[in-house]
């Protein structure tokens, strides 16, 4: 890459400032709305069953394009983007549903039901402690795309300057981004912590620091070999991101035996919400009593451990958001959130609804939290770095996430109730199946070999392309084929019953 151009591509990333959390939220708002058409499509008219070409290419559009039109040409008028999705949901509801038929077929049998309108014990013993949650699937299935299409718009000047990453102090739609990457990975990890407290299975320190080694070992060798592809190819990069040498394919990989540690320690804080708290909160004060904030801010890059000093500091940021993502997915995945309950005295429709009262709750802490760390008048009045990933930043991927988890679980409820209704597990899969987009469910399958596809794909389009002399109509022409490559593998994977592991 040819100096001047290489210098050009990297003073288009650097040096910026973000925009408001307000918009942030406005954008990423686009997600939900999509699924509120989506799911009106599917529960009015079954629009999606069986899976046709029109239904997938109607799914790409919703939750892919939609995406992709918010953070590009509808960027300043999301509002009117979201009107423009809402108006043929109301008009769909206006009209008869053409569903009855399909959930008479699906009325809990007589037999499975107690007096009381309670499930029999048979029926609840059935059921999966664990079992797939649509809603989850939605919101890190939309979490990746965002992500994904962000990687690439950003080196378009289509793509607002204000979503892209900030230099030091602020928010921008790609600094939650990759904070909410981590925060879904550990809403996941949570899944064998509480199989193993289900089973009663103790695990020693020694295995979860191998099992976790299996993990990382994956990343690190992404990472080196990303570190070999920029250097090597001379590729544009933006060092006070990271560093010289870190990249965010090493943060992930060092986050798994750190947990393995940390489990260690909830025999005496048996919360992981207060265990990335007290991690954050330790690091901040760190920050604010010490010299360490200005060394990673503006000390001479000497050595290697200064050259990685961003990368290094704010892994504690990122461990602390993990372990935020943890607490979320301990109350979220098991199905019986209380476990001194007998599972036979309690319906599918107080299991949502206690779901929904802690998601609740939760978002709210962690909102009144964020506020409270960096209003200026009522609170500490601290600065958003996600350079430092400091206790604000957390706060602030911690708080989003809930409310978008929140929000997607809501949905799910008014459109697809059989979900939670279930009482056997055949009939919860099917209507499982029914209440996740394909595309979506896609992405979160294989989320990580296709967020390491799109970072393929992005140095592929920078190494051949001149992005930045790209109009807005060559830009859109692009970023479309890019997004349909990226759907397309994603969805022949799911189709292939495929899963790649790293």
């Amino acid at each position: 890459m040819a100096n001047s151009y290489k210098t050009l591509k990297e003073d288009f990333v650097s040096n910026l400032a973000g925009g408001s959390i307000l918009e942030i939220n406005k954008v990423t708002a686009l997600a939900p709305v999509a699924i509120i058409l989506w799911s009106t499509f599917q529960s009015r008219r079954s629009f999606f069953t069986p899976y046709t070409l029109i239904a997938l290419v109607t799914d790409f559009l919703l939750n892919v394009g939609v995406i992709l039109l918010a953070t590009t040409l509808y960027s300043s008028s999301p509002t009117l983007l979201a009107i423009l999705i809402l108006s043929p949901a109301f008009l769909l509801y206006t009209l008869p549903s053409s569903t009855a038929g399909h959930k008479r077929a699906f009325k809990p049998p007589a037999a499975a039901k107690l007096p009381n309108g309670f499930s029999s014990s048979s029926s609840n013993d059935n059921l999966d402690p664990f079992p797939v949650r649509p809603f989850l699937t939605t919101y890190r299935g939309a979490m990746l795309v965002v992500t994904c299409l962000a990687i690439l718009a950003v080196d378009f000047r289509v793509f607002p300057r204000r979503f892209a990453k900030v230099e030091t102090w602020g928010t921008s739609l790609m600094d939650l981004g990759v904070g909410s990457f981590v925060f879904s990975a550990g809403v996941v990890s949570a899944r064998p912590i509480l199989k193993d407290k289900y089973s009663n299975r103790k695990t020693t320190l020694r295995s979860r620091l191998y099992a976790s080694a299996k993990h990382s070992l994956p990343l690190l060798v992404l990472g080196l070999a990303r570190l070999w592809s920029v250097k090597g190819l001379d590729y544009a990069e933006h060092v006070t991101e990271y560093g010289v040498h870190w990249n965010f394919f090493f943060t992930l990989a060092f986050i798994p035996p750190f947990v393995a540690l940390f489990q260690s320690f909830f025999s005496v804080i048996p919360s992981y919400a207060l265990l990335s708290l007290l991690l954050s909160g330790i690091y901040q004060i760190v920050l604010e009593t010490t010299n360490l904030k200005a060394f990673i801010l503006i000390a001479p890059r000497t050595d290697v451990f200064s050259q990685n000093r961003e990368g290094i500091f704010s892994f504690v940021g990122y461990l602390s958001i993990f372990l935020a993502g943890q607490a979320t997915g301990m109350y979220i995945l098991p199905r019986d959130l209380s476990p001194t309950t007998p599972a036979q005295s309690v319906t599918g429709y107080q299991r949502r609804m206690t779901l929904l009262r802690r998601l609740a709750f939760w978002s709210l802490t962690w909102t009144i939290l964020f506020l409270c760390t960096t209003n200026y008048r009522y609170g500490l009045g601290l600065q958003i770095s996600r350079r430092l990933a400091n206790l604000p930043y957390t706060l602030w991927v911690a708080a989003f996430n809930t409310c978008q988890i929140t929000v997607f679980c809501t949905l799910e409820s008014i459109f697809f109730p059989a979900v939670y209704k279930a009482i056997d597990k055949t009939t919860e899969k099917k209507e499982s199946e029914r209440a996740t987009s394909r595309v979506l469910k896609a992405y979160n399958r294989n989320g990580l070999a296709i967020f390491l596809a799109a970072n393929l794909l992005t140095g592929l389009v920078n190494l051949t392309l001149p992005t930045l002399s790209m109009d807005r109509l060559q830009s859109m022409g692009i970023l479309s084929v890019y997004a349909v490559v990226l759907t397309g593998l994603a969805v022949g994977l799911d189709l292939s019953d495929i899963s790649i592991k790293m």
